[in-house]
């Protein structure tokens, strides 16, 4: 059964070939929504080959110049890692994350978010997902292929996906915030702390990183969004009056 709100978003893939094996283990495992943040390659021939009769996933995939463009539509995103990072981030394995999408509303719309094949995610793109999920592996040799991670967690969500009838999931009573949304959240907060003199833009990094994790746990809502904005709206506001 397709999983129609489950996204594969690859950012900055540097081989098109790459690209061309993601196609073809995502329509493997039932996943059909390809997203490609500033590929250096794509529709070369060697990706076409690769695609081994995906054609129809490369020809529907959408390219977007940045990963917030990419996700900004999102409720769930999950970035995957092929190492532990230092920043203490909420971690999953496969299975973990597959249960967690799994356990989401259909019309929610969920990326699981691919970086580099070098250098994966960095830090800042990572602030951008709730969750990180890690694939175990001989810790000598813990490289996998672009491809192979895809096929991985294609696989758990498959086997989730196959069950699902028999866990039958209700909407939740409330709307969750889009990344989007979260985004200009963080943009806001970061802003008015620095208007009524909370933070040091110099040295701002480290306290935002633990209150997007703060926010990202809390999973607010559309209307809570709406009214934490409107605070940091006034709480500016006291601040401009009292310069005055």
């Amino acid at each position: 059964m397709p999983m129609k709100n489950v996204r594969i978003v690859l950012v900055e893939t540097s081989h098109g070939g790459n690209i061309g094996a993601v196609a073809r283990a995502m329509k493997n495992m039932c996943l059909f929504d390809l997203v490609l943040v500033n590929p250096r390659q794509f529709m070369s021939e060697e990706c076409v080959a690769r695609a081994s009769g995906a054609d129809d996933i490369l020809h529907e995939a959408q390219l977007c110049k940045s990963l917030d463009e990419a996700i900004a539509d999102c409720k769930l995103v999950v970035g995957a890692s092929a190492r532990l990072r230092s920043v203490a981030w909420p971690q999953l394995d496969p299975k973990e994350c597959a249960a967690l999408v799994a356990g989401r509303p259909t019309e929610d719309q969920v990326a699981l978010v691919f970086g580099r094949e070098r250098t994966g995610l960095s830090n800042a793109e990572l602030e951008r997902c709730q969750y990180l999920v890690h694939i175990p592996s001989n810790p000598e040799y813990s490289s996998l292929n672009l491809a192979m991670a895809v096929q991985v967690l294609g696989y758990e969500l498959m086997l989730q996906a196959a069950d699902a009838p028999a866990r039958h999931r209700e909407s939740p009573p409330r709307a969750l915030a889009t990344a989007g949304e979260m985004q200009g959240l963080f943009g806001h907060l970061e802003q008015a702390l620095e208007d009524i003199g909370f933070i040091d833009p110099r040295k701002s990094d480290k306290l935002m990183r633990r209150l997007k994790r703060l926010f990202h746990r809390a999973e607010p809502d559309q209307d809570e969004i709406r009214i934490l904005r409107g605070i940091l709206s006034a709480a500016q506001g006291r601040k401009s009056a009292r310069r005055e």
